[in-house]
C-alpha cells in the first residue's frame, strides 16, 4: 500500500484516523457520497485511492474519474470514459438509462462506487449524471476537493446533505511525519531531521515527498546504521517541488510581488508595513488563496508566507541588488517607527549585515545579546563575527566565546577567549574569562583532566576570595561530574541557595545541576530531588530576567538519576521527554544532545531496550552533528548494551568501537562495561560477563558511586551470579534512598534462593516501579524454579505473567526469560554450558571459561542432550535458537 518515494515505498503511515473514518462511513447506508476534503498537497488524491481500493475489496465495482481544467469545458469530457459509444447523449433520458446499464448490469446487480478526484473541476453535465446516478440509487462517490475551492452549482449540489459525509484532511503533525518518513526509510529517523523536514514541509504529504526525494538524491540525508540523518543545512528541493510552488505563487496579484519578497527575507513583517505596501483587498486575497496568514504577537498582528517553502523558492529567484534595497528599507521603515519591540535591534542589525554586510558595533552588540538570550548561538556567531576588530571588547569576545562554545565549535574557542583575556581588566573578567574555557575542555571536548589543569592555573594565579569562590565552585562542578563526587560535593557545599545571589549565574547553573547528579551517584535521591526542583525553581526566575545560559528544564533533567533510583521510572521518563520537548535539536546543541543521553537511560531501566537504542543513537548523532565529544562515550556504551540484549550483536560491537575512539566521562564511570558484559552474554559466555560487571563494580564501591554499583550488581545476578552479589546488594539497598534499590536487592535475594514466591513478590514491587523488564525476569525464573518443583500449573500461570511484563519490552532477549520459553528442565550450569557449546566452543574452552574440568563440561553436555533431544553442538545451537 502507496506510492514509490525514489524506490522506497511510502506508504499511508499517519493517516489511521482518516482511514478509521472512512469505513465507519461506507458501513452507514446513509451515506452516499465521501468527500474528501483538504489544501493542496496533503494527500487527498492518495487517500481517494486506499478508500476506492477498500470499497472494491468489499465487492464494489469500482471505477475512477479525473476531473480536469481541461476536461471542464467539454460536456461530460471527465466521464467520456465510462459512457459506451453508442450512447446518444441528444436523447437524455435514454442516454442515462444507457449508460446506468453500462456502469450497474442490465439487472443493475452490480454495487457501483466511483472516485472523482479534483471535483471543482468537473464540468456541470458530468455533475448532472452523477447526480442521477446517486438519486436513483445506482451508485455511491467518494470525491476528492480542494479546500475552498469555488464549485459551480450542479458540483456543489454533489457535495451537500445528509447523504454526505465529509473528511477533511489536514497536513501531518510532527509525530505523523515520523511514522511517515519512519515507514517510507525503514529504520529510525534523527529528531533534528524531522525537525527539519518538517519546519521545511509545514506538514504538507507533497512537498515532504519531494524534499526527502531531493535530500537523498543530494545525498545529504544517509543512514548511519542506526538513524537516518541529515547533513546540516541538508534540506534540498527539487526541479518539480520548485515548478509546484511557482505555480501557487503565480496565482498571486502582481501588486503583491514587493510584498511577497520582502516575506521571503524577513520571514514576517508587521500588519501596518504590509498595509503599506498592499490595499487591504490585496492582502484579503492573498490571505484567502493561502498565499499568507496572519500571526498574533501579544499586541502585535503581524503577516508571514503560508509556508516555509514559499520563502525559500522566493529568495532563489531574487537578485542581490533587488535583496539589499528590500532589507534596507525595511530596517528603515522599522527604526522609523522607533524600534520599540525588544527584538527590533536583533532583526534591524539582521537586516543591515545581510544587505551590506556591517552594521553599527553598538547595535551588534545589542543584538547578539538578544539573540543569546533566546539561545540562538548560530545568530550571536553571525552578528559577532562582523564586528571590526577596533571594536572588539571584552563582554563581545566573552559573548562570542560562549557562542562557539555552544555551537561545538571548540576549536575557536581558545583563541576567542584568549583575545577576551587579553582585553580583561581586573580579577572579575580574569576569571570569567578562565571560566568558559573550562567548560568547553568538559562539556564539549570530553576532556575533564584539562579542565581541571586549567581551573587549578587561574586559582593559584588569582587572589581574590570572591575569584577564587568561584573557580573552587567550578572545580566542584569538574569534580563532581567526571567521577570524583565526594570530593566535588564537598566543594559544591559552598553554592549559593539562590541563583540571583550568584555572582556568576551561569557557574551556578552549572553548579546545581552537578549537585543533583552527584546527590544521586552517591545514593541520595531523595535530597537530589529535593534540591533539583528548588534548582529549577531558583533558575526559572533568573531566566524570566533574560539571564543564564541553558534552559530550566536541565534543571529538572539532572534529577532522572535521582528519580530512578526512588523507583519513580514514570516521572524521570516525562521529565525527560518534557526537555525534549521544550529543546528543539536544531536550535541549541548540548541540552538536546544529554535530554536524548537521559531518554534512553531512562528507557533502558524500564526494559524497554528497543526505545532506549534509538535514543542513545539520537544523543550520538546530534553529538557528533554539534561536535560535542562528550555524551559520545557514555550515549556509544548504551547503544552497545542495548544492541547485545535485542541481540544484534555486530551493532553492539560496532558502539564498542566507539567508546573506545572518545575520552571517559568519569560519572557514573563502570556504565560503560555493560555493553561489554551484555555482548559477552550474547555470545553465550556468562561468566564473562559476569567477570566485567564485577571488575566494573569493584573500581567503583571505593569511589562513592553507589548507584552505579548496584545497578552492575543487578546484572550479575541477572546473569548467574546471584549468590556472588546477593550480601552486596543487600548492603547497597540499605545506604540507597529510594524504592529501587530494595527492589533490585530482593529480586537478587529472590534468584540466589531459587525461591518461586519470592521471585513472584519482587517481580510485582519491580513491575510497580516501571522496571518492566527486571520483572519480566523475575517472573520468568519463578517460572523455571515451579517447573523444576514439578509445579506445572504455577509455573505456566508465572510464564503467562512474564510475558505480558515482557510485551513492554520488545525485542529483549536475556538468559532469564529465555529460561522462561523452555519446556526442558536444565539446571543453571547446564544452561550456561549449553550457551556456550552452542556458540561453538570446545569443551576445553568452556572449561577454562567456568573453571571446571573437561569431563565435567562433557558430562553437563551429554545431560543436555538428553534432555533436548540433540546429538551434535549444530542441532543444540538450532534446538535453542
Amino acid at each position: 500500500m502507496g506510492i514509490q518515494v525514489a524506490g522506497m515505498q511510502w506508504p499511508l503511515a499517519g493517516r489511521a484516523g482518516e482511514l478509521e473514518a472512512f469505513t465507519q462511513a461506507w458501513g452507514d447506508d446513509r451515506y452516499r457520497v465521501v468527500v474528501v476534503s483538504g489544501p493542496m498537497g496533503v494527500g487527498k488524491t492518495r487517500l481517494g485511492e486506499e478508500f476506492l481500493a477498500q470499497a472494491a475489496r468489499g465487492g464494489w465495482t469500482a471505477k475512477r474519474v479525473t476531473a480536469t481544467a481541461a476536461a471542464a469545458n467539454v460536456p461530460l469530457g471527465a466521464m467520456a470514459h465510462l459512457i459506451p459509444r453508442e450512447v446518444d447523449l441528444a436523447d437524455p433520458v435514454r442516454g442515462f438509462a444507457q449508460v446506468a446499464q453500462e456502469l450497474v448490469g442490465p439487472q443493475r446487480d452490480r454495487r457501483l462506487v466511483l472516485l472523482v478526484d479534483d471535483l471543482q473541476l468537473l464540468d456541470a453535465a458530468s455533475a448532472v449524471l452523477l447526480r442521477q446516478l446517486l438519486d436513483s440509487d445506482l451508485a455511491r462517490l467518494i470525491v476528492t476537493i480542494g479546500t475552498g475551492a469555488p464549485l459551480n452549482e450542479a458540483v456543489s449540489a454533489l457535495t451537500g446533505g445528509d447523504s454526505v459525509r465529509r473528511i477533511d484532511v489536514d497536513p501531518f503533525r510532527p509525530d505523523q511525519v515520523e511514522q511517515v518518513l519512519r515507514a517510507a526509510l525503514g529504520g529510525t529517523v534523527g529528531q533534528r531531521t524531522l525537525h527539519e523536514l518538517y519546519t521545511a514541509s509545514d506538514g504538507n504529504a507533497l512537498y515532504l515527498r519531494e524534499l526527502v526525494i531531493g535530500a537523498l538524491a543530494a545525498r545529504t540525508l544517509c543512514y548511519d546504521g542506526e538513524i537516518w540523518e541529515l547533513a546540516p543545512r541538508g534540506v534540498t528541493t527539487t526541479p518539480r517541488l520548485t515548478e509546484l510552488v511557482e505555480a501557487v505563487l503565480a496565482a498571486a496579484d502582481p501588486a503583491a510581488g514587493d510584498l511577497l519578497e520582502l516575506l521571503a527575507l524577513c520571514d514576517s513583517v508587521s500588519l501596518a508595513r504590509a498595509a503599506s505596501l498592499v490595499s487591504l483587498e490585496v492582502l484579503t486575497e492573498l490571505e484567502l488563496a493561502g498565499l499568507l496568514r496572519t500571526i498574533a504577537d501579544r499586541q502585535r498582528i503581524g503577516v508571514a508566507l503560508a509556508h516555509p517553502l514559499y520563502g525559500e523558492i522566493l529568495r532563489k529567484t531574487l537578485p542581490p541588488v533587488r535583496r539589499r534595497q528590500l532589507l534596507l528599507a525595511q530596517a528603515d521603515w522599522v527604526e522609523s517607527q522607533g524600534a520599540k519591540r525588544r527584538d527590533d535591534p536583533l532583526h534591524v542589525a539582521s537586516w543591515r549585515l545581510a544587505a551590506t554586510g556591517t552594521a553599527d558595533a553598538r547595535l551588534l552588540m545589542q543584538a547578539a545579546i538578544l539573540a543569546s538570550y533566546a539561545h540562538d548561538y548560530q545568530q550571536v556567531d553571525n552578528l559577532l563575527q562582523h564586528l571590526p576588530e577596533g571594536q572588539r571588547t571584552f563582554a563581545s569576545c566573552m559573548l562570542h566565546g560562549n557562542a562557539l562554545m555552544e555551537l561545538g565549535r571548540w576549536q575557536e574557542v581558545d583563541k576567542m577567549l584568549a583575545d577576551a583575556e587579553a582585553r580583561a581588566s581586573g580579577e572579575e573578567e580574569q576569571v570569567a574569562s578562565a571560566l568558559i574555557p573550562t567548560w568547553n575542555l568538559f562539556w564539549i571536548m570530553g576532556r575533564p583532566d584539562q579542565a581541571l589543569r586549567v581551573n587549578q592555573s587561574a586559582l593559584a594565579r588569582l587572589t581574590a576570595p570572591a575569584q577564587q569562590h568561584l573557580l573552587r565552585l567550578n572545580e566542584g562542578v569538574l569534580r563532581t561530574l567526571s567521577g570524583e563526587v565526594i570530593r566535588g560535593l564537598t566543594l559544591l557545599e559552598d553554592l549559593e541557595t539562590e541563583a540571583k545571589d550568584a555572582a556568576n549565574i551561569n557557574l551556578w547553573m552549572f553548579g546545581a545541576m552537578g549537585k543533583t547528579c552527584g546527590l544521586a551517584t552517591v545514593g541520595r535521591s531523595s535530597a537530589a530531588i529535593a534540591w533539583g526542583e528548588h534548582a529549577y525553581a531558583s533558575h526559572l526566575l533568573v531566566e524570566e530576567q533574560g539571564l543564564g545560559g541553558f534552559p530550566p528544564i536541565f534543571q529538572l533533567a539532572a534529577m532522572i538519576p535521582a528519580l530512578v533510583e526512588a523507583g519513580k521510572l514514570a516521572k524521570a521518563r516525562e521529565i525527560a521527554e518534557r526537555a525534549l520537548r521544550d529543546t528543539k535539536p536544531a536550535d541549541i546543541g548540548w541540552p538536546w544532545v544529554y535530554a536524548a543521553y537521559f531518554k534512553g537511560r531512562v528507557e533502558w531501566f524500564a526494559g524497554n531496550v528497543a526505545a532506549a537504542r534509538s535514543w542513545y543513537a539520537e544523543a550520538i548523532a546530534q553529538a557528533r552533528a554539534h561536535d560535542h565529544l562528550q555524551p559520545i562515550y557514555s550515549a556509544s556504551a548504551g547503544l552497545a548494551a542495548a544492541a547485545a540484549v535485542l541481540g544484534d550483536l555486530e551493532a553492539a560491537e560496532a558502539a564498542l568501537v566507539a567508546v573506545q575512539e572518545y575520552p571517559s566521562v568519569g560519572l557514573r564511570g563502570g556504565e560503560e562495561d555493560l555493553g561489554q558484559a551484555w555482548l559477552w552474554a550474547g555470545r553465550g559466555d556468562l561468566a564473562k560477563a559476569r567477570s566485567v560487571l564485577t571488575d566494573a563494580a569493584s573500581r567503583l564501591c571505593s569511589g562513592g558511586h553507589v548507584s552505579s554499583e548496584m545497578m552492575l550488581l543487578t546484572d550479575v545476578a541477572r546473569l548467574g551470579g546471584s549468590k556472588e552479589v546477593v550480601d552486596r546488594l543487600t548492603e547497597l539497598a540499605e545506604v540507597c534512598e529510594g524504592a529501587f534499590a530494595p527492589a533490585r536487592a530482593h529480586f537478587a535475594a529472590a534468584l540466589a534462593a531459587d525461591a518461586p514466591d519470592r521471585l513472584l513478590a519482587a517481580a510485582e514491587e519491580l513491575e510497580a516501579i516501571g522496571a518492566d523488564l527486571l520483572a519480566a525476569e523475575a517472573a520468568a525464573a519463578a517460572a523455571a524454579a515451579w517447573r523444576r518443583a514439578g509445579e506445572t500449573r504455577r509455573a505456566t500461570a508465572a510464564a503467562r505473567l512474564s510475558r505480558q511484563y515482557a510485551i513492554r519490552c520488545p525485542g529483549a532477549c536475556t538468559p532469564l526469560l529465555l529460561a522462561a520459553q523452555t519446556t526442558v528442565d536444565l539446571t543453571s550450569r547446564e544452561r550456561e554450558v549449553a550457551r556456550l557449546a552452542a556458540t561453538g566452543a570446545s569443551s576445553k574452552d568452556i572449561a577454562t571459561s567456568l573453571h571446571l574440568s573437561v569431563r565435567t563440561v562433557d558430562n553437563h553436555l551429554q545431560h543436555v542432550y538428553a534432555k533436548l533431544g540433540v546429538a551434535t553442538r549444530r542441532e543444540l545451537a538450532e534446538r535453542l535458537r
